[in-house]
């Protein structure tokens, strides 16, 4: 069955067997450890010996529904693929459908927190995978005190990876500081002598960017901090911070910015203002057609970010049998209409992957046992993973992506490299 059709707020859409979920949810108490008259633990709510269902927060619609989408549309079509051919073999010998509900939280907080109590009246399984650090942390107490997992999102904060505090959580890239850092790093491995500015996201996103990059700067003679600002998610323009920022005279830009139309405005001021630095942007904002294309990026020296997966709109991930899978699987579940734009549909792609292991492991129907066999992946061979990147969930502090690559854009796309320059 084609399930073409496009989610928008809660509306929901119900799927056959061989398809995967978008429904309408509504709120059980977390997970069942009892057991069963057979001595067996007890099924959690969200599972069944046929199928099991996994809900999705993320910004559907709003100034991010571009990443937002993504996040939701690579488990789509991951999980769409994997149900038509019959399902997965799960750990304790029953093979079961994946369905995903997938909820809009517009990127507001208040609306993420009604999401997952809407998941929890409707009893998923587990949740995660969305974007956003204020969206997220809205509802990561309630799903600790609900023992429900939260697992997989795409959030650099490094609170979800912190397993003392809580078993329940796990992100899936890599953490703020860990990309600000590889940043810092790069740029005092250069040995030259570079004047940095900095704008920031006002938050925990902003901080943690920031706080990686000088701690990686800290105590390089070479590098000089020359301007610092910041800006609030919810501005439409950050003009005046790019006119003061490009009086300082820096050759290096660190923009941890992560509102998509933010960015393409903050690119294309940069050169009205005749201000031609280098740029570091964060992950989930440097996708070459959605940002640097309509944002001009192409006049900059050179355009960093950090990636841990390949980009589909690279030749080699089109020519690929994966990536034809990849993109055959987006066709049949999503509304995505062509090579994605945001490296969010491949990242999801890849937390999918994720769960599939963790499913594959776990040999009892319980939340509890997901997390156990969710937290012991090592050595996964995860699909389109870049050489140098990894994902091990085994580290505590660490997200499932534990290690990433610095790219510099080449003008369509980006190149891996070592050096700053």
């Amino acid at each position: 069955m084609n399930m073409r059709k496009r989610y928008r707020g809660v509306i929901g859409v119900a799927a056959m067997a061989s398809a995967v979920a978008l429904v309408v949810t509504g709120c059980t108490r977390g997970g069942d450890t009892n057991t069963g008259e057979d001595g067996e633990a007890a099924a959690s709510p969200g599972i069944t010996d046929d199928s099991i269902t996994f809900g999705i927060t993320s910004p559907l619609t709003g100034p991010t529904a571009g990443p937002g989408n993504c996040t939701v549309d690579g488990a789509l079509a991951y999980f769409g693929a994997k149900n038509a051919e019959g399902g997965i073999e799960f750990g304790d010998g029953k093979t079961r459908t994946v369905e995903i509900k997938a909820y809009d939280d517009t990127y507001d907080p208040q609306k993420a927190l009604a999401n997952f109590q809407q998941m929890v009246a409707e009893g998923v399984f587990a949740a995660g995978i969305g974007l956003g650090t204020p969206t997220n942390r809205a509802w990561r107490d309630a799903a600790i005190d609900e023992e429900i997992p939260q697992v997989l999102v795409m959030t650099g904060d490094p609170l979800f990876s912190n397993r003392e505090e809580s078993p329940w959580q796990l992100g899936l890239v890599a953490t703020y500081p860990q990309e600000g850092e590889a940043f810092g790093q790069l740029l005092a491995d250069s040995g030259e002598e570079h004047k940095v500015a900095i704008l920031s996201q006002n938050d925990d996103y902003g901080e943690g960017y920031v706080e990686g990059f000088k701690n990686a700067v800290e105590g390089a003679d070479n590098i000089e901090i020359v301007g610092e600002l910041t800006y609030e998610a919810t501005d439409t323009s950050v003009d005046g911070q790019l006119t003061e920022l490009a009086a300082s005279g820096a050759d290096v830009f660190f923009n941890a910015m992560s509102i998509t139309p933010l960015v393409i405005s903050a690119l294309q001021k940069a050169q009205q203002l005749g201000w031609n630095p280098s740029w570091f942007l964060p992950s989930n904002t440097s996708s070459p057609t959605a940002i640097l294309e309509p944002g001009g990026g192409a006049a900059f020296p050179g355009i960093y970010t950090v990636a841990f997966s390949e980009a589909a709109a690279s030749p080699a991930f089109q020519e690929s049998e994966e990536g034809q899978a990849f993109m055959a699987a987006l066709g049949e579940y999503t509304n995505q209409d062509g090579i994605p734009g945001f490296p969010h549909c491949v990242w999801s792609w890849i937390g999918a992957a994720t769960l599939e292991q963790a499913f594959q492991n776990m040999e009892e129907p319980t939340r509890e046992s997901f997390m156990d066999a969710l937290l012991n992946i090592s050595d996964f061979d995860a699909p389109f993973m870049l050489p140098g990147a990894e994902i091990d969930t085994t580290i505590d502090g660490i997200p499932a992506v534990s290690t990433v690559v610095v790219q510099k854009y080449n003008g369509k796309g980006y190149d891996t490299v070592e050096n700053f320059g």
